[in-house]
């Protein structure tokens, strides 16, 4: 009877041990700030999806900032772009990865990381026909989607040059993906698209396009041009984790992280040049 007693005893202590580690670990995981990620999807290599997984450079760069974080949690969602920062804007999410370049209109309204990569502007056109200016785009068609920096550079040209034919712009709707805007280079529809030089290279060799990409020779914009960041809101709340992210940043970037994950999706090192 005593040994039947013990055994028993014994049984409720150990099952209240392990309730005691369940309820711990679950507060533990309760008190974790909860930071939502919004992206397209759509930006491959940066982001995009892999059998229904969220994939991409800029995906497995947060992964690897906030790895064995005590103080966030991290999830992703999938939005429009023109989504993203107006659920930034109401606090739906947290953070904003969607190969984002700097602009003053941004930096009113928004916190930057730290840079995470640098690319350089290209231009897709038909294969065997190159541009490498902007000059040269004179009077030629594209596809843009309003408000992103690629669409901002033709756009400033158009006014600097009065005296030229304007790039003729067509914008797209939000929904409308870089691959779509590709094949329309292919079907005759327009004659090239402004768009980074990673992407343009990834897409045209991913998907099997017959197009040519060429960098531009000369620059435009700011210092600032080519390099990809994460935005936060201008908030107490956005200010400590741009803290925290940057600090990650430089640890990644100096243990040699980030250079391993550029090689990875981009094919190069693109983030050894960064300041």
């Amino acid at each position: 009877m005593k040994k039947k007693l013990l055994a028993t005893l014994g049984l409720i202590g150990l099952a209240s041990l392990f309730l005691v580690a369940c309820s711990s670990q679950s507060s533990s995981s309760s008190t974790k700030t909860k930071i939502t990620v919004a992206t397209d999807s759509d930006t491959a290599p940066f982001t995009y999806k892999k059998d229904g997984e969220f994939a991409g450079y800029d995906i497995d760069v947060l992964k690897k900032i906030f790895e064995d974080s005590d103080e966030y949690e991290l999830s992703f969602v999938t939005t429009a772009f023109d989504s993203i920062l107006t659920g930034v804007d109401a606090d739906r999410y947290q953070i904003a990865a969607n190969d984002f370049n700097y602009n003053a209109e941004r930096a009113e309204k928004y916190l930057f990381s730290d840079p995470i990569s640098k690319s350089n502007y290209a231009i897709t056109s038909k294969e065997g026909t190159s541009y490498d200016s902007l000059d040269q785009l004179s009077g030629k068609k594209t596809e843009v989607i309003s408000g992103s920096n690629y669409a901002q550079v033709l756009e400033e040209w158009n006014k600097a040059n009065p005296d030229k034919d304007p790039i003729q712009i067509n914008y797209a709707s939000s929904s409308t993906g870089l691959t779509t805007r590709v094949q329309h280079i292919e079907n005759g529809s327009i004659d090239f698209i402004l768009y980074d030089a990673i992407s343009s290279q990834y897409i045209v060799k991913d998907q099997g396009f017959n197009l040519t990409v060429t960098a531009l020779k000369t620059s435009v914009g700011s210092d600032k041009d080519g390099l990809e960041y994460l935005l936060f809101a201008d908030t107490e709340d956005g200010k400590e984790l741009q803290s925290f992210v940057n600090k990650r940043i430089k640890e990644l970037k100096e243990d040699g992280s980030l250079a391993k994950l550029s090689e990875e999706y981009f094919g190069g090192d693109f983030v050894s040049s960064l300041d």
